[in-house]
């Protein structure tokens, strides 16, 4: 599971690279940026002289970690009736669960309601669980057996990365970030007849995961189905890529060649 796909800058996309925002300040007057930052005269009566670029840097890899809501539903005559159905219910669910080998650390309680019917005299009540697993390819596995212990709503899989895995990637998108600042910079500076003297700062804007969602309508239902036939567990969940974006600003110091 470790296949990576790395998204270098181009124009055709894969890595989005945007300058935005490239002030060039060569004179003694300050002004000041969209961002509020002031560029210009420095307190020695020295100009500054700077070029400002965004990018952004993008890293695509396989989750490590799938989590996973199931529920179970219930009605009665009483409250009371409710609740005695629902703890047998979600008994039956984490049975599955355990005998799948699922840690009982790795299912966490969710949302738990009992409520009069809108519409009658009848009370109904839910319980949902979350449940994380290391193994992604298990998530079929793991749908149909909790489907066959009675669970009403299976929904919102999504597929994402562990915290080592995300501090990891997170670098790896940081690191393509400055590079593309890098490249645009020098570019900026070729273009002018400038050379870049170095770095005067550097800032992070945004880091972010982006887990990948499986397609959930009638996952339990289909499971159903497989065993309703004894087909055994069949449903096959595709994971597809994790992203993970960085965006950075940095700001380079410049002097005339020659």
């Amino acid at each position: 599971m470790d296949r990576r796909q790395f998204l270098a800058a181009s124009t055709a996309g894969l890595v989005a690279t945007t300058a935005g925002c490239m002030d060039t300040v060569l004179g003694t007057d300050s002004n000041p940026d969209p961002d509020g930052r002031i560029t210009g005269a420095a307190s020695d009566g020295s100009t500054e002289r700077t070029i400002e670029v965004r990018a952004n840097g993008q890293v695509e890899t396989e989750p490590d970690e799938a989590r996973l809501r199931v529920g179970v539903e219930a009605t009665g005559d009483s409250p009371d009736e409710v609740e005695t159905e629902l703890a047998e219910r979600a008994e039956d669910i984490r049975n599955a669960l355990d005998e799948l080998g699922v840690p009982d650390d790795d299912v966490e309680s969710g949302r738990y309601s009992i409520r009069p019917e809108r519409n009658g005299s009848r009370y109904e009540g839910t319980h949902t669980f979350q449940i994380r697993l290391e193994d992604v390819d298990r998530v079929g596995e793991v749908v149909d057996a909790v489907t066959e212990a009675g669970a009403d709503d299976v929904g919102r899989i999504s597929f994402g990365l562990s915290d080592e895995k995300r501090a990891e990637f997170r670098n790896e998108a940081l690191d393509h970030a400055l590079e593309n600042a890098d490249e645009e910079a020098r570019h900026i500076a070729d273009n002018r007849g400038v050379s870049i003297t170095g770095t005067k700062s550097v800032s992070t804007r945004n880091v972010d995961v982006v887990p990948v969602r499986a397609e959930t309508s009638d996952v339990a239902a289909e499971a159903d189905v497989d065993v309703a036939d004894d087909a055994g567990p069949s449903t096959e969940i595709d994971s597809g890529l994790v992203t993970v974006t960085a965006s950075v600003e940095v700001v380079y110091g410049f002097e005339d060649t020659g």
